[in-house]
């Protein structure tokens, strides 16, 4: 393991059920997943327009209801509530590779995309989560996000009399801080305070403004002069909220590009909504395997940190992610320290301001050799699920024992939708073995019947997984050929 001269890493340890079984023995701590990442995101969502537009990037962003039953693998029994449906045969597939004995799946019967909302407005599925918190000692709830409406349903459940804790959530006068260094904004102006005593801490160029046309004339300028530029909002979804312009994409005279990129801010409402972060475009070398760094922390209750892993983010050209490798040796060392140490000097600043929980840090390594901070995740991140899946399989020195490989890029070339229960068979000779401790694990059966295979591979080493890859892609030729 990497050690740094300045720090050292410290690693520690559709509502098919109408009423909850009284049968049941209770364990001393009862523990509720929520998955509220549109809770998260909603301030987004919400402004996207067209409102079909909306209803498809809601939809989008709960398909990976399924990944995050894998971010309670080493719970024994948990409950989770989904907003959508999970099969028994994905939560069986679910439990036969975790410690997992039992998981209650429960989706409340109104989906408005604030599910903690909607889980206290029903009446009937709350009564009965109330009724068996009541019979538990204390009550671990724990989300996706730490969302106003979260906090909310813990106050809720609270005054009912439930013993209810929030260990990976700040508490409510420190709320702030989800979304300040959740935003673009926020971690460029805790960039921008951070100059003189942590000099690795710099983030590409730009400025923060309001408005399209102030956008669109700073950044017609910015690309004339450096033929490039990148604009964000100050929040995004999935890919959403992110324009990437390289030379040759725009007009050469400043009025004309000054008019295209104000007309493409103008197609979606949300650049009107927010800020608007306008900056210099970083030159990578796409065909290098560390350009994206990234490296995820937790801050417990009482402020200490502990750094969970890091990894290699694949992106695309116009900035979609699509997976990640983690190993210790995806990163060489010297970055490897280098993002450590500015990675635990973020971690310092949330964590005396009061966050708590989840969150990592995205990164770029330009072809000058500079590590930029790109933006930061307050929440439960891409690999939070990976990563306690992986930890509950290997045990605390997975980040060597083990080369992991998370894709959700594999596009299926045809209008049929795949059996879960097929596609495991055809699969089979991939599949994770828990003596032989490597494999293939299927991410999501609901990605899947929208023609999309999202999974992870664990290899004894990197030639081991990718291996196991070209495997698993001669073996789904059965299937047809895949889109990309």
């Amino acid at each position: 393991m990497i050690k740094n001269k300045k720090r050292v890493i410290r690693r520690t340890n559709s509502r098919k059920i109408s009423k909850i079984s009284s049968k049941i023995k209770y364990k001393k701590e009862l523990t509720i997943y929520i998955y509220n990442v549109v809770e998260d995101e909603w301030s987004f969502l919400s402004s996207i327009q067209p409102i079909e537009k909306r209803y498809q990037m809601i939809y989008e962003c709960n398909l990976s209801a399924e990944c995050y039953l894998f971010a309670n693998a080493s719970e024994t029994e948990f409950i989770y509530i989904s907003p959508i449906e999970i099969t028994n045969a994905f939560k069986n597939y679910f439990q036969s590779i975790t410690s997992n004995k039992k998981v209650e799946i429960f989706i409340p019967q109104n989906r408005t995309g604030l599910i903690c909302k909607d889980l206290y407005n029903d009446k009937e599925l709350f009564g009965n989560i109330i009724r068996r918190a009541k019979k538990s000692k204390k009550v671990k709830l724990v989300g996706y996000a730490t969302s106003p409406e979260f906090l909310d349903l813990k106050e809720r459940m609270l005054q009912l009399g439930i013993d209810v804790s929030t260990p990976e959530s700040p508490e409510i006068e420190n709320a702030w801080t989800v979304n300040f260094f959740g935003s673009k904004s926020g971690i460029r102006q805790l960039a921008q305070q951070s100059r003189a005593v942590e000099p690795d801490f710099i983030m590409p160029e730009g400025i923060i403004c309001v408005g399209r046309l102030d956008a669109a004339k700073i950044a017609a300028n910015r690309y004339i002069n450096e033929k490039g530029v990148v604009l964000k909002t100050n929040k995004g979804s999935g890919g959403q909220g992110v324009l990437i312009f390289r030379e040759g994409e725009l007009p050469k005279d400043y009025k004309s590009c000054e008019k295209r990129i104000y007309e493409l801010l103008s197609e979606d409402g949300y650049w009107e909504r927010f800020p608007i972060i306008v900056e210099q475009l970083i030159e990578v070398d796409y065909l290098l395997p560390n350009v994206f760094p990234n490296i995820e922390f937790k801050i417990y209750k009482n402020g200490k940190i502990e750094m969970l892993y890091y990894c290699v983010m694949m992106v695309t050209k116009e900035g979609k992610y699509y997976g990640l490798d983690i190993h210790e040796d995806v990163i060489k060392e010297r970055l490897a320290a280098r993002i450590i140490d500015t990675g635990y000097y973020i971690a310092e600043q949330y964590a005396e301001a009061g966050y708590r929980g989840h969150f990592d840090i995205d990164m770029i390594a330009a072809k000058n050799s500079h590590i930029f901070v790109c933006e930061s995740n307050t929440r439960n991140t891409g690999g939070t699920d990976i990563y306690k899946l992986v930890y509950d399989l290997y045990g605390e020195d997975f980040l060597s024992d083990v080369y992991v490989l998370n894709r959700n890029n594999y596009e299926f070339n045809n209008q049929e939708n795949i059996n879960l229960k097929k596609l495991l068979e055809v699969l089979k000779p991939t599949l994770f073995d828990k003596k032989k401790k490597e494999g293939l694990i299927v991410s999501s059966y609901e990605y899947l019947r929208n023609n999309i295979f999202m999974y992870t591979i664990l290899g004894k080493n990197k030639k081991r997984a990718y291996d196991i890859q070209k495997q698993l892609y001669k073996l789904l030729e059965v299937f047809g050929q895949p889109k990309f």
